[in-house]
């Protein structure tokens, strides 16, 4: 979720065929619904075929990561034209490798997650998780950050993802995450969806944490059929019908099924319907939109669109815009899953092979170690979940996705006003508003004569002259807190917030940007 920028070379992207292997395992026909895809209960792969399917779900992300490293957030509120050129060459990757290594975010998280099981085993705790997640060393934004905020002050998950306390908790954060979840659980969505309860909780929430479960139940399915539309409807019978992210996303089936030729129809049907961002704090009354269920939806635009071509995937997830990056790593990895490695187009699967044996900043795995440390997750997930691995032969058992169960964050809560204050608090500073909840976007920062760069500014915050709450903003950018305050549940009337410094002094000071107020009924217009 960082913007990056690649020097200009000469494109070669083309749209190239590649053929389908027939899978046996599988009977598929279209019928006015969608298609109609029977899945043995057993299918079998062998170890070899089980492994070029997990190599191409990690090359697909990277790949797919690295095609939308320099349009990333470039586009909010509108999509990437046609005769706006996205590059790609041989050296690309390996460029982003050796200069700017932030990019990969999507998969250095993943593979935090990996080394814990590693070293844990596959049925590793919450806490273990959140606590290699906390403290490593690479930057965080957004749920992700405000999850490593509460961790570190003590709260572990799911509280730290509980949207009260995390007002980014509907972000994309988890969804860039999940991959691995899926890339262990082969036919078993389920099993993906239980990784995912322990894990996607320590950052996010409702349909925050749906992004993650649709995705790892995608990859999941990726292993066990050809057919991609039936890997995004199938995937999403993970997520229950009553949440905003599974009508979302059957907005864009919907949208497919009436057109399969025109991706753009459900561009803009999910942006009439779904880019109100209520979840995320810098969204608010702004284009910006890192909402995971938007997002998601743009990663099954690339796929449904896409129709298995693996450029033309790529290309409309990135060019649907927001987090171009993320969205088509997402629907690279899913598809390239589905494919395998070997059936990645050569001009997209060489250029990763430079990389292969090189570790990814902030973790001790290159890619082929992580290629093997899945498969070894893989296989033992199998044989934990009732399959067998006998000689070269896997067997899995598949499961029929369920629905996790329902979550809701921000219900009832309507952003009404985005108040800009632009103030520094250096030792008491009030305002007010009318409403049941708001949040006080800014951060701490450190004052040009503190050297160490270090420090903690300890506030108190009381509401209405009631008791008195205290927190800490931390200099150090790793364990800065992301948002000044915030507060739910409140009566609709009139409000008083008072902000004290506990230590003033002059290695640095708070800075108060915009007031957000939330009303329990949306503004009306009138039109």
């Amino acid at each position: 979720m960082a913007y990056f920028f690649h020097p200009i070379k000469q494109p070669i992207m083309k749209t190239i065929a590649f053929p389908m292997l027939a899978v046996c395992l599988l009977v598929s026909c279209a019928g006015p619904e969608g298609p109609s895809v029977k899945v043995e209960s057993r299918p079998v792969l062998s170890k070899t075929e089980l492994l070029n399917k997990i190599k191409g779900g990690w090359a697909g992300q990277v790949i797919g990561c690295t095609f939308g490293g320099p349009t990333e957030f470039g586009f909010q509120g509108t999509m990437i034209q046609d005769y706006h050129p996205i590059l790609w060459d041989s050296s690309r990757i390996a460029w982003y490798f050796e200069h700017a290594p932030g990019l990969y975010d999507d998969v250095y998280m993943d593979i935090t997650f990996i080394e814990v099981m590693n070293k844990e085993g596959i049925d590793a705790p919450a806490a273990s998780h959140a606590r290699a997640f906390a403290h490593a060393l690479y930057p965080l934004w957004h749920a992700n950050q405000a999850a490593r905020f509460n961790i570190l002050s003590g709260m572990l998950p799911p509280e730290s993802g509980y949207w009260m306390n995390n007002p980014h908790s509907e972000d994309i954060d988890f969804q860039i995450e999940a991959d691995f979840a899926g890339l262990m659980s082969p036919g078993m969505p389920n099993a993906a969806a239980e990784v995912c309860d322990r894990v996607g909780h320590i950052m996010n929430y409702g349909d925050g944490w749906y992004g993650g479960v649709y995705m790892a139940s995608m990859y999941s399915l990726a292993f066990v059929s050809r057919d991609v539309e039936f890997i995004v409807t199938e995937g999403l019978k993970s997520i229950p019908p009553e949440s905003d992210f599974h009508q979302c996303i059957q907005d864009v089936i919907s949208s497919y099924r009436k057109d399969p030729g025109d991706w753009k129809a459900a561009w803009f049907a999910v942006e009439r319907n779904w880019t109100s961002d209520i979840g995320c704090p810098d969204g608010i009354f702004d284009p910006f939109d890192i909402d995971a269920k938007v997002n998601a939806a743009y990663v099954a635009i690339g796929l449904l669109y896409g129709r298995g071509d693996f450029t033309r995937t790529v290309q409309i997830a990135t060019r649907c815009g927001q987090d171009s990056d993320c969205n088509p790593a997402s629907a690279g990895g899913i598809l390239g899953t589905m494919l395998g490695y070997d059936l990645i187009p050569p001009q997209w699967r060489n250029p990763i092979k430079p990389v292969e044996n090189k570790p990814f900043s902030f973790t001790s795995l290159s890619l082929n170690q992580v290629y093997e440390s899945s498969y070894r997750h893989a296989l033992a997930m199998i044989e934990g979940h009732g399959g067998t691995v006998d000689g070269e032969s896997v067997s899995l058992v598949y499961e029929k996705p369920s629905p996790v169960r329902l979550e809701k964050g921000f219900e009832g809560y309507y952003p009404v006003e985005r108040k800009r204050i632009r103030s520094n608090l250096e030792t008491t500073w009030e305002t007010s508003f009318k409403g049941t909840g708001f949040i006080l976007t800014g951060e701490a920062l450190i004052s040009a004569t503190n050297k160490d760069n270090t420090g903690v500014i300890h506030v108190e915050m009381t509401i209405d002259g009631g008791d008195p709450v205290q927190f800490a903003m931390p200099l150090d950018d790793l364990g800065r807190r992301l948002d000044v305050a915030w507060k739910f549940g409140l009566a609709d009337t009139p409000h008083r917030i008072t902000l004290k410094i506990l230590n003033p002094w002059e290695a640095g000071f708070v800075r108060i940007n915009d007031l957000i107020s939330f009303a329990p009924r949306p503004y009306s217009s009138g039109i």
